[in-house]
């Protein structure tokens, strides 16, 4: 489609991991931006101007409204939305082991996808345009993800209970070619969870088709420990012994780290991904954002999954980040608005390597969100960002495009199937579990 914006105040980058807000028009033609400016050079826009002018397909008058890059999801397990408020106020290995994964067990590939269509429809209303999905069953959750329209990165949750090496590689090559919005990179569920044989396999595969490696790293303090007893080395020290950082990755959760494994990240320009929400919900620990970032540790924030957080929103773990951080530190200055608004954007896209949507500009993918100032939360209007990440909420999300279609409209999904549909179908896959 061709749509053109309007009236827009445009939130695009700045020098470092700063932003610039401008007033104007942006252009999409197809699923890219083709313009952003104030509307008045129209030599450069368009390839084809019709006589009467360039055909639109809509005009939207955004009102002063703010248009800004999708937040970029950078850890889920989306089909754990049948495990929303299922299994809450327990510490991680019970919750796991005794909650999580027999429910897991009983699950069809057709209740995965229409569970991943039900993260989808919430990623979308808290303006997140793509998300960096770890799952058992990633095929269904990738069919998801093309038939809504939606961009997804995955990865494999291999362990020593489900998957295999030959079944990830045959993964790795389906999803990169199934959809120009799914693509997938390699991983493991845990080092607790998954043999040194398979690890050594991962490292031996990761080399063979040049992935990064992503995986749940240093979570709690007990899962270290206990790594060290088995291995005498902390999971990213093992991981960097068997060979697994040659192309890069990185770890979800990053909170038990020690000198050693600061310095493996910066060598391999490995990226931390923080989930505040989970791992207070789960007593887990508070990430050392601030170190991160001193030690120049590009760092991305993930929700985790709906399981364990309950809730698939970016704006709660903007407000996290920052507030962990300087409670961490004892210092308020610490781990700036721009610097988490940045993580969730621009950051996120790194670690999913999605470099061709992740900010606001021309010839970039048109994933990208609008955002309502004429809330009570975002006024007055002194900093925009500062509003963004201290005071915004999923209610000032008023449209969601992924790939150059609008996804989500003032609450309402465009997604190929009904709201209602989908939670007539996740509501029986419960029913039938409780039987």
């Amino acid at each position: 489609m061709n749509i053109r914006f309007y009236n827009a105040k445009i939130l695009l980058p700045g020098t470092g991991h700063t932003f610039q807000l401008i007033e104007g028009e942006l252009w999409v033609k197809g699923n890219r931006i083709v313009y952003i400016g104030d509307g008045t050079d129209t030599s450069r826009i368009y390839e084809h101007v019709e006589p009467e002018g360039i055909l639109w397909d809509r005009q939207i008058d955004v009102g002063k409204n703010v248009l800004m890059s999708g937040f970029k999801d950078a850890h889920t397990h989306s089909a754990m939305t049948f495990l929303r408020s299922y299994a809450d106020d327990l510490p991680l290995q019970e919750w796991l082991t005794q909650q999580v994964f027999p429910k897991e067990a009983l699950l069809k590939e057709d209740d995965i996808y229409w569970l991943c269509k039900l993260g989808i429809m919430e990623y979308l209303t808290s303006g997140i345009t793509s998300n960096f999905d770890m799952y058992f069953a990633p095929l269904p959750g990738a069919r998801a993800s093309s038939d809504c329209g939606f961009r997804t990165v995955f990865t494999s949750g291999l362990n020593d209970f489900c998957e295999s090496l030959e079944e990830v590689e045959d993964l790795y090559h389906k999803i990169n070619a199934m959809s120009d919005l799914t693509s997938f990179k390699l991983g493991f569920h845990a080092e607790y969870t998954t043999s040194l044989k398979l690890l050594e396999g991962m490292a031996a595969l990761a080399d063979k088709v040049r992935s990064p490696v992503w995986f749940h790293n240093a979570e709690t303090a007990s899962e270290v420990a206990d790594c060290k007893k088995r291995y005498g080395k902390t999971p990213t020290q093992l991981a960097e012994s068997l060979g697994m950082y040659a192309y890069g990755g990185g770890g979800y959760h990053c909170i038990y780290f020690e000198e050693e494994d600061f310095e493996i990240f910066k060598k391999r320009r490995l990226i931390a991904v923080t989930n505040p929400a989970s791992n207070l919900k789960l007593a887990s620990g508070i990430a050392p954002v601030k170190r991160f970032l001193d030690e120049k540790i590009p760092v991305a924030i993930g929700t985790d999954g709906p399981a364990s957080n309950n809730c698939l929103d970016m704006f709660r773990e903007m407000f996290l980040v920052t507030g962990l951080a300087k409670v961490k530190e004892q210092d308020a200055a610490c781990v700036p608005a721009e610097e988490v608004l940045y993580m969730a954007t621009t950051g996120g896209a790194e670690a999913m390597g999605l470099s061709d949507c992740d900010s606001l500009a021309e010839g970039k993918l048109a994933d990208l969100i609008l955002i309502d100032l004429k809330q009570p939360n975002m006024q007055p209007e002194n900093d925009f960002v500062k509003n963004i990440v201290y005071s915004g909420s999923k209610q000032n999300v008023l449209l969601t495009m992924v790939n150059g279609e609008i996804l989500y409209e003032k609450q309402k999904f465009f997604i190929g199937v009904s709201a209602e549909e989908v939670y007539r179908h996740v509501n029986e896959i419960i029913e039938r579990m409780r039987t």
